[in-house]
């Protein structure tokens, strides 16, 4: 079956790379664990081996019949028909483990995240590039400060591109969130707020691009920096500088 290029589609066959993928995620027979992308179900079929539950989402209806004929014989696995997008997260405890179409990689982590209903981890296949740069320590952006208020991040491994059929055009990388109990900036709504504020002019003095806040800027001496230079604890500090 051809790869839709419309739903981001990479499958995987690589089985060293779904080794990594499954000692990561450190799997149990009581873990559930929400899929994403199943696409051919060659991780689906892996996860399923030691965990309790797997409940995998799939986009795509040409790949729903071949799904269901695959794994009818196992009776952990749950199929869902669904844009992952609009699936409500599960009460926890649950894992996300996936593949994931990388256009949906921002949203699909923000829409885990930004929940009562958050994993307790996610493992994901992601664009090397983005799983760098939500791991980083200096110059955040938006995801990466998203990502480090609720949990931390490490990139696992580089994944070349030959990992994948049809073979994406950059390298790929296993992405591990261990998400906390509590996210580290409680109000994490007026946080966003602000972040994207300062976002949007992201070229701009915080000076400029938060100009309402001079007061509090200028008592945290921020307020000749950019928001990328900013750490989460000078966003915590700006939020709750009266």
């Amino acid at each position: 079956m051809r790869a839709k290029k419309s739903l981001g589609q990479n499958f995987l066959q690589d089985k060293s790379v779904l080794a990594k993928i499954i000692k990561t995620a450190d799997l149990s027979t009581n873990d559930n664990i929400i899929e994403v992308g199943p696409g051919h179900g060659v991780l689906t079929e892996e996860l399923a081996k030691s965990a309790k539950k797997v409940t995998t989402i799939e986009l795509d209806d040409r790949l729903i019949p071949i799904l269901k004929e695959k794994f009818a014989h196992l009776k952990n696995i749950e199929l869902i028909h669904q844009n992952a997008l609009d699936f409500p997260p599960p009460p926890p405890p649950y894992k996300l483990v996936a593949n994931i179409p990388y256009y949906i990689t921002s949203p699909l982590i923000s829409h885990f995240l930004h929940t009562e209903n958050r994993p307790e981890k996610i493992v994901l296949l992601v664009q090397k590039e983005v799983a760098e740069k939500i791991c980083a320590d200096k110059k955040l952006n938006v995801l990466a400060i998203h990502v480090q208020n609720f949990g931390k991040p490490q990139l696992i491994a580089i994944v070349p591109p030959s990992a994948f059929k049809p073979a994406p055009k950059v390298d790929s990388a296993i992405l591990e969130i261990e998400v906390f109990k509590k996210p580290l900036i409680q109000d994490h709504k007026s946080l966003f707020k602000l972040v994207h504020q300062a976002f949007s002019q992201k070229r701009k003095k915080l000076s400029n691009s938060l100009h309402h806040l001079k007061p509090q800027l200028e008592k945290l001496d921020l307020q000749d920096k950019r928001p990328e230079h900013l750490t989460l604890k000078d966003w915590e500090a700006l939020q709750n500088t009266p």
